[in-house]
């Protein structure tokens, strides 16, 4: 492989990586509010924005942790005959069903890049009683999905070289 397709692979892996690890800790703050939710429901005034943000969280949560997945291998699979394969057949496999994936990713991307400007442009606001502006979420999605897209180039490079003999290291 060219040197600069192993960079693009070094990077993209160094920073979902990163990303990922950070993302971690946002389990740890929904957690807060979710605690606080319940906290002011028993003890104070119950708030308005504890539900929404919490549910903002945990979807900056997934989505900013799914390239992570990816990169860890840590998502879902059928294992039916993929176990009994050698690492060259099952990369020369995922390698041709990761385009369905680049699809799907394709058309995610695309939504939410108009999603986001729609928010942006508009100054959307939420529907409920707390109303917050949806811009800052729906910029997270878009940069979660653009960073799923670019791990799944990356993994589709790696497959790629291990289906030809070349793996890179």
């Amino acid at each position: 492989m060219p040197e600069f397709v192993k960079s693009y692979v070094r990077i993209v892996d160094t920073v979902n990586r990163r990303v990922g690890r950070a993302t971690m800790y946002l389990i740890v703050v929904m957690m807060g509010i979710l605690i606080y939710s319940s906290v002011s429901k028993t003890f104070l005034l119950p708030s308005m924005w504890t539900l929404e943000m919490a549910q903002f969280v945990m979807a900056a949560y997934y989505l900013l942790g799914g390239a992570y997945s990816l990169q860890m291998d840590s998502h879902v699979r059928m294992d039916l005959v993929y176990g009994r394969w050698s690492p060259r057949t099952k990369a020369a496999v995922d390698a041709v069903t990761i385009v369905m994936l680049f699809v799907y990713l394709g058309f995610l991307l695309y939504g939410s890049i108009a999603s986001t400007t729609y928010a942006i442009q508009f100054n959307e606001t939420s529907y409920s009683a707390w109303s917050p502006y949806m811009a800052p979420i729906k910029i997270i999605m878009t940069i979660g999905i653009t960073l799923t897209l670019l791990q799944t180039t990356s993994i589709f490079i790696k497959d790629l070289a291990v289906a030809i003999g070349r793996p890179i290291q």
